[in-house]
C-alpha cells in the first residue's frame, strides 16, 4: 500500500515555532555506507528516504570482488558497525564472503530492503528549483531535498593501456569481474599488477594452477600479522557476551589509530617499528638473495597503502610460480612479451590493477547551483569540505568523500563519523531551521591549504608512485589523527556553512540563514518535458 512520509502540514512544531517535516532523501549506492545512513534514518525516525542501488543485491565493494583469497585488510572485529557486532566472524581478517554475509544480515534486521530500488543505475543528479532531480538510466526522475553519495571509491575498475590486450584469445578478466567458471587447474595464469589483491591471490590459487606468472611493476612491503582462526568457543562468548565483541573492536581500532595511523602521519619512531617488521618478514621468508632483492620496494613501508598478510612470499618460491619483473612490452594472442624480448604463454589473464578510486560518484553527472558541474569544480583534482560537502552544491552529501582519514584504517568508523555528522545537518533540516546548506567557499579552501600542508610531512608524499596521490602529487586524504577527525567532526558549525531558507519568518529570527534564492514549483511532481517520469519520495512502498 502507499503510506505517506512526509506531512509538513500534520507535523507538530519545533522549540523554535517551526513545523517539523521529514525531509526527502536519496541515497546512492547499497554497499556499507549507505546501508549505514539509512539505518541512522530509520533510528532517528525519518522514513521518507530511498537508496538507490545500481545491482541486484547489496554489498558495495564485497559484492563486486569475489576472488580467490579475498580478506578484509583490518581486523574483522574492527570492520563492524559499532551498534551491531557480528560474533560469526571465523578468521581474525574475516572473507569477504564474510563480510558480505554480515551486511546482508544487518540489512535484513533492519528491514532495508523496502527501501531499496535494485538494478537502478543513476546517470546524473540536477539541483535545480531547489531540490535534486537524480535521473536514472530507466529514464526516471527521482526527487529529492538531499542526496548522500555513498558510491565509495573501490567499484569502478582500473584498467592498465597495455598494446595488444584486445588481442588476447584467452579467457581475461579484471579482479574485480573474478569469472568463476573458468577453471585454473591445468592452465597457465598471469597476474598483472602486486597490490594487495594480487598478495592475497597468489597463495590461493598457486597450488591449483600449472603455471602462475606475477607481472610486478613495483614490490610491496607486507606487515607479517597471524590471521588467527575464531572457532566455536571463541564465536560463543561473542554471541553471550556483546560487551566482550566491543570491546575486541575498541581494542583494535586503539591499536590502529596509535601504531599504524600515527606512523603514516609524521611518526618516525613508529615508521621505523613497522619498516623493521617488514623487512624482517622479507629477509626471514624469502631464503634466495636475488628473488629477496626483487621484491624488496625502494620507498618506505606506508607511502603506499601496507598490506597485512601471510603465504606470499612462501607462494612466490613454490616450483610452478613465477615474478616477472621486467616489463610488459605488448599482450599477443597467447600470451605477454616483456620488454626483454621474452614471450610468456598464458591460458587465463588476470588484470590486477586496482580502481578508479579518485572518481568518488562519476561517472554520474552531478550539477549543482547555477547550473555548476561537479566534473568542471573538480577539474583539476577532486575534495570536499571536511570529506562531506562540496561547495556550491547544497545539500549534496558525501560518504567516504576525498579527504577521509583512510589510510589503514576501518572504512566503517569513517562512515560512522560522517553519517553522524550529516545526520546532525538533516535533524536541523526537519526541525525547520534551514531548508538548504552548503560549504563557504573561503572556509573550504583555508582548510584544504592546511591540509596540504600537514600532508608534507605524512610518509604519503615520501617518493613513491601510489594512488592516494592527486594530480598534484599530494593525498586527498585527512592527515591528521583519526581522533582529531572524531573530534572536528562532532557537531556541525554552521559558520562554516551557507545555509538558507524558504520561510521568511526564519531568515528574520535567524540572521545566519539567507533566503532560499529560488522557490519551488508548485506541481512539479508528475511529469517533466510532457513524457518523463518523477518520483516524489515523499510516498514509497511499505
Amino acid at each position: 500500500m502507499q503510506t505517506s512520509l512526509s506531512d509538513v502540514s500534520s507535523a507538530p512544531l519545533s522549540s523554535g515555532g517551526q513545523a517539523e517535516r521529514s525531509p526527502r532523501i536519496l541515497i546512492i549506492g547499497g554497499g556499507m555506507s549507505g546501508l549505514l545512513m539509512g539505518i541512522r534514518l530509520l533510528k532517528a525516525g525519518i522514513r521518507s528516504f530511498t537508496i538507490l542501488e545500481k545491482a541486484e543485491k547489496i554489498g558495495g565493494t564485497w559484492r563486486e570482488n569475489t576472488y580467490p583469497g579475498l580478506k578484509c585488510d583490518v581486523p574483522a572485529h574492527m570492520y563492524t558497525y559499532s551498534f551491531e557486532p557480528n560474533p560469526e566472524y571465523s578468521q581474525r581478517f574475516a572473507s569477504g564472503g564474510e563480510i558480505q554475509d554480515y551486511l546482508e544480515r544487518v540489512c535484513a534486521k533492519y528491514q532495508l530492503a523496502p527501501y531499496i530500488r535494485f538494478s537502478t543505475v543513476v546517470d546524473s543528479a540536477t539541483f535545480e528549483a531547489d531540490r535534486w532531480n537524480v535521473r536514472t538510466q530507466d529514464g526516471a526522475i527521482h526527487s529529492a531535498d538531499v542526496v548522500v553519495s555513498a558510491c565509495g571509491i573501490l567499484h569502478h575498475p582500473k584498467m592498465p593501456d597495455i598494446p595488444g590486450m584486445d588481442d588476447f584469445q584467452g579467457v581475461r578478466f579484471h579482479t574485480a569481474r573474478w569469472d568463476h567458471s573458468v577453471p585454473l587447474q591445468d592452465k597457465r595464469v598471469a597476474i598483472i599488477g602486486t597490490g594487495s589483491t594480487a598478495v592475497q591471490i597468489v597463495p590461493a590459487i598457486a597450488d591449483s594452477t600449472k603455471q602462475l606468472s606475477l607481472f610486478q611493476r613495483t614490490p610491496q612491503w607486507i606487515f607479517p600479522m597471524p590471521n588467527k582462526r575464531y572457532g566455536n568457543p571463541q564465536k560463543s562468548r561473542l554471541r553471550k557476551w556483546p560487551a566482550y565483541a566491543n570491546w575486541l573492536r575498541y581494542s583494535y581500532s586503539k591499536l590502529f589509530q596509535w601504531t599504524f595511523n600515527r606512523a603514516v602521519i609524521g611518526n618516525q619512531m613508529l615508521l621505523k617499528m613497522i619498516q623493521w617488521q617488514c623487512e624482517y618478514h622479507l629477509n626471514k621468508k624469502v631464503k634466495d638473495p636475488e628473488l629477496r632483492k626483487r621484491l624488496r620496494p625502494d620507498f618506505k613501508a606506508g607511502c603506499k597503502r601496507l598490506i597485512f598478510g601471510k603465504g606470499f612470499y612462501q607462494a612466490l618460491q613454490r616450483p610452478n610460480v613465477s615474478l616477472v619483473t621486467e616489463g610488459i612490452d605488448r599482450i599477443v594472442s597467447d600470451g605477454v612479451v616483456t620488454t626483454d624480448g621474452k614471450h610468456h604463454p598464458v591460458d587465463v589473464l588476470v588484470y590486477a590493477t586496482g580502481f578508479q578510486a579518485h572518481n568518488y560518484m562519476r561517472p554520474i553527472r552531478v550539477t549543482g547551483e547555477n547550473g555548476l558541474k561537479l566534473d568542471e569544480a573538480w577539474k583539476e583534482d577532486a575534495y570536499a569540505h571536511r570529506s562531506v560537502a562540496i561547495p556550491g552544491f547544497p545539500n549534496f552529501f558525501t560518504v567516504f568523500g576525498p579527504y577521509s582519514p583512510i589510510g589503514n584504517y576501518s572504512a566503517i568508523s569513517v562512515a560512522e563519523v560522517q553519517t553522524n555528522y550529516l545526520m546532525q545537518l538533516i535533524e536541523k533540516m526537519r526541525a525547520g531551521e534551514f531548508d538548504c546548506v552548503t560549504p563557504k567557499p573561503t572556509v573550504t579552501m583555508q582548510l584544504l591549504d592546511k591540509m596540504h600542508q600537514a600532508a608534507k610531512k605524512t610518509v604519503w608524499v615520501s617518493g613513491c608512485k601510489s594512488w592516494y596521490l592527486n594530480s598534484k602529487g599530494l593525498p586527498p586524504m585527512w592527515p591528521w589523527t583519526f581522533e582529531r577527525y572524531q573530534h572536528e567532526m562532532k557537531t556541525p558549525d554552521l559558520s562554516e556553512f551557507r545555509v538558507f531558507s524558504r520561510a521568511p519568518d526564519v531568515v528574520s529570527k535567524q540572521p545566519h540563514v539567507a533566503r532560499a534564492p529560488v522557490a519551488r514549483p508548485p506541481g512539479l511532481v508528475g511529469v517533466v518535458d510532457g513524457q518523463v517520469p518523477v518520483v516524489d519520495l515523499q510516498t514509497i512502498e511499505v
